[in-house]
C-alpha cells in the first residue's frame, strides 16, 4: 500500500487541468437524500479537492453545489464522482480528503471555473 505522500506524487501527475488553491469554499454535496457541507481547497474545470476526516469511498456519486465568487456570481451544480480518497496520517503534511471529478459539468460552467482559476 501507497504511503500518503506516495500516492500524492501519482495524483500530481495525472492532472490535466490547471487548478487554483482555494483558501476555503463551502460546498453542499448531496448523496442518498443527505445533505452534508464540505470545504473546497482546490478546483479545475476537471473537479476538485475536498478537506474531509471522512471521505467517501472512490466510485461514489453524489450532486454538488457551490458558488463561484466576483465577478461570476454563479451556482455550480453538477454530479461529480469520488476518484481517490486520502485518509488521515500523523506526521504527513497532507490533510484528509478527496478528490472530485465532475461529471455532467456545462460548458459554460467549466469556463467559468476556468476564467476563475486564471485571475
Amino acid at each position: 500500500m501507497k504511503t500518503a505522500d506516495e500516492q500524492n506524487r501519482v495524483q500530481a501527475n495525472e492532472r490535466k487541468n490547471l487548478r487554483t488553491p482555494l483558501i476555503v469554499l463551502r460546498m453542499k454535496l448531496e448523496s442518498k437524500g443527505n445533505t452534508f457541507f464540505g470545504y473546497a481547497k482546490n478546483i479545475s474545470r476537471g473537479g476538485m479537492f475536498i478537506s474531509s476526516i471522512n471521505p467517501q469511498e472512490p466510485g461514489a456519486q453524489f450532486k454538488v453545489e457551490f458558488p463561484l465568487p466576483e465577478p461570476f456570481n454563479s451556482t455550480i451544480k453538477c454530479a461529480c464522482e469520488v476518484v481517490w480518497k486520502r485518509l488521515w496520517e500523523p506526521k504527513t503534511k497532507y490533510e484528509p480528503g478527496m478528490g472530485l471529478k465532475f461529471l455532467d459539468l456545462s460548458n459554460d460552467s467549466a469556463d467559468k471555473i476556468d476564467s476563475w482559476v486564471k485571475m
